[in-house]
């Protein structure tokens, strides 16, 4: 398994626990992996992930609110 299809499965599954839809949870997946290519280095050292699931989190936000 790639890091990118590490971060993809991971944060789509923690979104979806979240309780975002699967859509949703897609989008900010493939948004996080976006960042997790263009990104250089961590915010603080070993925090990739921790970034990448902020991003996904905003992205999921803005496409559709939390199912009830």
């Amino acid at each position: 398994m790639s890091p990118q299809e590490f971060i993809h499965k991971n944060i789509t599954s923690e979104l979806i626990r979240l309780g975002y839809d699967e859509n949703a949870a897609m989008t900010g997946a493939d948004m996080a992996v976006d960042h997790y290519r263009r990104c250089s280095q961590a915010s603080r050292k070993g925090r990739i992930f921790d970034d990448c699931l902020y991003i996904a989190k905003q992205w999921a936000g803005k496409h559709k609110s939390k199912q009830k």
